[in-house]
């Protein structure tokens, strides 16, 4: 049975951690506009290739209004809401949108990323160093992947380190579309609310020099702010997308080069291919997870097809990626390759806030294991490495190396 006689499960599940499902290909040549049905049991519509992709993020019909009545739920009980409910709270779209972005924007720039690389590398050399004191074999997610992001996003927010813990479950919670039921996706939402709750409070009573403390310094919206609830909502989004995503990306960049060792060898021999290789990483990653949904508020056409209002279609741009009309040997990992217009940090006006961020901290990843641990090597066959399951963001659920 060929992919256009049937209604596909998404995501579609896979065996190999690294490698793409192999409907993927079949999806993009015979049927790019494909009904898939998500995890709740609703029906959706799945785009997998490049044009089409990149065509819906930019196209301001396909909203992110995931609680409209009509919209495909993600999961049964609840899970991955938080794009839903509590995203309403931040502008959709327009100039409001706009206006948040430039608020929030400022501490995401590529000069202030630049100026926070030098304590990157000092936490990584510190979380290398622990690691290394533990000895071998050790789990690169648990000891770099993870911290990493974690210690960056709680400095520039101004979130006691200490408390990393209980975001990182929040998090879970937040973005697991099947392993929690309804009752304790509330209940640690309603925690990680009245956590952030508390710390705007402390930061209007004392503030810092951190993220939060300068939303509150603006004023409210009369002042061109925001709004309390808006800011205590961004903090949460941001503590979320900022350490998530890149902690699990680590983990499967380092898999994805030291699966095929040639690859690491060639960037120890030319460190220069650092920004490529990141870039590649980022293209070529076949876990990504969940992909983008998107709620339609206007009938349009897509790849020939024509979706009637309320469709709920799904962007994997990690399908998009392998599109062999976009990039040339799409299905081969190339540290050169530039210009690499992958779609990872999406497209258009909801293209990701945090990519300079993101790119940084990979960066160093790579350029302090390299010159640190230059015989890095995975500790089991690639064939072992399990995929973390029900994850809106994929990623790896252990990622074992020795040196």
């Amino acid at each position: 049975m060929s992919v256009n006689d049937q209604v596909l499960s998404y995501p579609i599940p896979n065996d190999a951690a690294l490698d793409p499902p192999a409907e993927w290909a079949e999806l993009r040549a015979r049927c790019p506009v494909a009904h898939v049905t998500l995890p709740s049991g609703d029906g959706a519509t799945l785009l997998t290739r490049y044009e089409d992709v990149k065509q819906v993020l930019a196209d301001p019909r396909f909203t992110r209004q995931l609680n409209a009545p009509d919209a495909a739920r993600l999961s049964a009980d609840g899970g991955g809401v938080f794009s839903s409910e509590m995203a309403t709270i931040i502008p959709d779209s327009g100039e409001e949108h706009q206006h948040w972005r430039r608020l929030v924007g400022k501490w995401f720039t590529a000069k202030r990323m630049n100026a926070m690389r030098p304590a990157m590398i000092r936490i990584a050399e510190d979380l290398i160093d622990d690691m290394v004191k533990r000895g071998a074999p050790g789990d690169l997610r648990a000891s770099l992947g993870f911290p990493l992001p974690v210690y960056v996003i709680c400095d520039m927010l101004g979130v006691p380190a200490a408390d990393r813990d209980r975001f990182s479950y929040w998090s879970d919670t937040l973005l697991n579309l099947t392993r929690y039921g309804k009752d304790e996706i509330e209940a640690a939402q309603g925690e990680f609310f009245q956590y952030m709750s508390d710390l705007v409070a402390a930061k209007r009573a004392e503030p810092g020099d951190d993220l939060l403390s300068e939303l509150i310094a603006v004023g409210g919206p009369e002042d061109g702010g925001l709004s309390d609830i808006q800011i205590l909502v961004t903090g949460m989004a941001l503590l979320v997308a900022g350490h998530e995503t890149t902690a699990n990306m680590i983990g499967k960049m380092v898999s994805m080069l030291l699966a095929d060792r040639s690859r690491w060898e060639r960037l120890l021999a030319d460190p220069s291919l650092i920004r490529t290789t990141v870039e590649e990483s980022l293209r070529f990653d076949a876990n990504s997870g969940f992909g983008l949904p998107r709620y339609l508020n206007a009938e349009t056409e897509v790849s020939g097809t024509v979706l009637p209002r309320g469709t709920t279609v799904v962007c994997s741009m990690a399908a998009a990626n392998r599109d062999e009309t976009a990039f040339e040997n799409a299905a081969e990992m190339d540290l050169t390759r530039s210009p690499n217009p992958h779609l990872a940090f999406g497209s258009g006006a909801h293209s990701c806030l945090g990519q300079a961020l993101a790119r940084t901290e990979l960066q160093v990843v790579l350029e302090v294991l390299l010159r640190r641990l230059p015989t890095l090597e995975l500790a089991v066959p690639v064939e072992e490495l399990e995929r973390v399951e029900g994850l809106a963001v994929g990623g790896l659920r252990e990622v074992p190396v020795r040196w």
